[in-house]
């Protein structure tokens, strides 16, 4: 049986990416990493980019803002709201890049226990083309560095 996320309402054409990390720490602490402003501002970011800036409103239905500044300086805001919030285990948000004209994606964070560690399973959907998808995976793949190495491992 497949514990992966699946897209509810995958529509014609559109793309997902899957991004599986195992990292040394508790469900418990990664989601407080990702869901704590405070901390989540010190890891958050691909390689070059800082998040100098994020906001949650940490319930079904609140928004959140992050902040990417990017190497040249331009700041770049990525918001949407949390669909579903099930700590320690899942998170559900919409994500769009602030001004911007194209439909909201979903992401969904599982942290899945394994012994010592826990595997971070990324879900990104409804990404509008290859290019975004191509960018969205360096992305994810830059951040749960970034979170290795805020967490010390």
């Amino acid at each position: 049986m497949s514990t992966d996320p699946q897209p509810a309402e995958q529509e014609s054409g559109s793309l997902t990416l899957l991004i599986r990390r195992r990292i040394k720490a508790t469900p418990e602490r990664l989601f407080e990493a990702w869901t704590t402003p405070a901390q989540f501002v010190q890891w958050w970011g691909p390689p070059g980019v800082e998040c100098p800036g994020a906001e949650m409103d940490l319930q079904v239905g609140g928004a959140y803002r992050i902040c990417n500044r990017m190497p040249d300086g331009n700041e770049v805001w990525i918001g949407g709201t949390f669909e579903r919030i099930t700590p320690p285990a899942e998170l559900v948000f919409s994500w769009k890049m602030e001004n911007v004209d194209v439909a909201p994606e979903r992401v969904t964070v599982r942290f899945e226990r394994s012994g010592a560690e826990t595997e971070v399973v990324v879900f990104h959907e409804r990404l509008a083309n290859e290019a975004a998808r191509a960018q969205h995976e360096a992305g994810w793949f830059g951040c749960l560095d970034g979170l290795v190495a805020f967490l010390g491992d």
